[in-house]
């Protein structure tokens, strides 16, 4: 099993994942995708993972909509949050692909995470 990503073993990540099968003995990672996760497969995926339904989700792009909707209809407190990509000069300035998520945020009440304007650092040096 691979390693931890960002100090996150990898049974606490759901996310997209490549296709493993069994050949001679072994499983072999395939480039073919098992799950891409994405849109309204995103909140069954959570589920399948981790067996319940999230208290904060971020996400960054329309393909994050559903997931920030699951998180925010629970009941008991939660927090979606919308990262905005303004920043040029240190990361990346582009809102294609998120122009809907923006709208629903808007609309939402969802917590909108500006790069350029609320992140100390983007990468450590």
């Amino acid at each position: 099993m691979p390693g931890p990503m960002y100090g996150t073993p990898p049974e606490r990540v759901a996310g997209s994942s490549v296709r493993l099968i069994y050949q001679d003995g072994t499983l072999v990672t395939t480039a073919q995708p098992e799950f891409l996760d994405d849109g309204p497969v995103k909140p069954v995926r959570i589920w399948a993972r981790t067996g319940g339904r999230p208290i904060f989700a971020a996400g960054n792009s329309n393909g994050d909509i559903q997931m920030l909707e699951y998180a925010d209809a629970g009941t008991g407190p939660s927090l979606s949050m919308l990262v905005l990509h303004d920043d040029a000069e240190r990361e990346f300035d582009y809102t294609a692909g998120a122009e809907k998520a923006l709208e629903h945020a808007a609309t939402s009440g969802w917590t909108v995470a500006s790069i350029k304007n609320d992140w100390a650092s983007v990468f450590d040096d």
